[in-house]
């Protein structure tokens, strides 16, 4: 199955670690120019009318941006920030051209977006690896007289210089590349559940903002099927607007195929109103990106072992009934496991349903206007 092949693929880089992303990075490519037409005449001897012979100037080298798995985020551009590719060379005589610049490969996380700072035109989004992008194109190299050779002019002294290359600031933007996001407030128990879940560590403690960068942990359901989870720093009132760890972690979501919208159901707090909590969550998902609001989402109510056994049932069924809540439910605790294997099991099946739902509509044959 091609989704327990891609999450597995993972494995070997996600499992274990917690991963710190840089989120952007702006750089600056410069191509390289292209070289001077040469202006040259044939000198031999016996031949004292040889002709032109100034050879092209060779083109400049392209920058190109290439998505890669063994790069995992964009911590490398806060040291350099400056790439430039090979100029062409100049023509020479005896009509030889001269040689083209390298193309600059520049190397990025897979699912890099990549926008000009200077005109915000999206450039592309690398999420197929291997895959180059062009962001600067190479100067032409230019004419050597031999090209302005004619039957009116047949000693042309003219040649053109090569072009300069292009030059952009770029605006890197790494969104996480998952299967399934995880969505709530601070403390909902997002990263217990990432460890719970998977083998990846991320930090945990009673207080907010344990999580100040997203972490991804792969979910092996069975030997060959799994799929990978990101655990996405906690979002509070204000979050679209920049409040909290704002909206710098919001853009993370954009990419996952299922949320699940975790809360802390405990009533240790009297303060606390899971509802209230859920409410808030969503309006911050609807501000920041409808989007966001659109995408599938499931709710989970966490740390259910905290509630009083006799009246757990009911309490859950209030939590749904005011939050107005008709999708998919799931009770559980983190802490404690319960609950969280038939979740995961319930996650792969509906990954593995709307993948072949969707190659199913591509596979059938579109209509055709008459």
């Amino acid at each position: 199955m091609k989704i327990a092949s891609e999450a597995r693929s993972y494995i070997h880089r996600f499992e274990g670690v917690a991963m710190k992303f840089v989120d952007e990075a702006d750089v600056r490519v410069e191509a390289g120019h292209g070289g001077n037409g040469c202006v040259s005449f044939r000198r031999e001897k016996f031949i004292p009318r040889g002709g032109p012979d100034g050879g092209d100037g060779g083109d400049g080298g392209s920058v190109y941006l290439v998505a890669v798995e063994d790069v995992n985020t964009l911590a490398d551009f806060r040291v350099q920030r400056r790439f430039k590719a090979a100029n062409g060379r100049g023509g020479a005589g005896r009509n030889m051209s001269g040689a083209s610049g390298e193309a600059l490969y520049i190397r990025v996380p897979k699912g890099t977006e990549v926008r000009d700072i200077d005109t915000e035109e999206l450039l592309g989004d690398l999420t197929e690896v291997g895959k180059p992008l062009l962001v600067a194109k190479g100067g032409e190299g230019g004419r050597g007289n031999t090209r302005f050779k004619s039957s009116i002019n047949r000693a042309p002294r003219q040649s053109t210089p090569g072009r300069p290359g292009e030059k952009r600031h770029l605006l890197l933007a790494l969104k996480l590349l998952a299967d399934v996001g995880l969505l709530g407030a601070p403390n909902a128990g997002k990263s217990t559940l990432t460890r719970a879940l998977s083998a990846a560590r991320p930090k945990v403690a009673d207080y907010p903002f344990t999580t100040l960068h997203p972490h991804l942990g792969v979910v092996r359901v069975r030997t060959d099927e799994s799929f990978v989870l990101a655990d996405i720093p906690g979002l509070i009132e204000g979050a679209a607007d920049g409040a909290g760890l704002g909206i710098e972690f919001l853009k993370h979501l954009e990419r996952n195929r299922l949320l699940l919208h975790l809360v802390d159901v405990s009533t240790g707090d009297a303060s606390h109103d899971p509802v209230a909590e859920l409410r808030t969550v969503v309006k911050e998902l609807a501000r920041y990106s409808g989007k966001l609001v659109g995408l599938p989402r499931w709710l989970v109510l966490n740390k259910v072992d905290l509630l009083p056994p006799a009246d757990r049932d009911g309490i859950l069924a209030d939590i749904v009934a005011r939050f107005e809540w008709h999708g998919p439910v799931f009770a559980i605790s983190a802490a404690t496991g319960e609950g969280t294997q038939a979740l995961a099991s319930e996650v792969m099946r509906y990954l593995k349903e709307s993948k072949e739902a969707a190659e199913r509509r591509d596979a059938e044959p579109s209509g055709h206007r008459l």
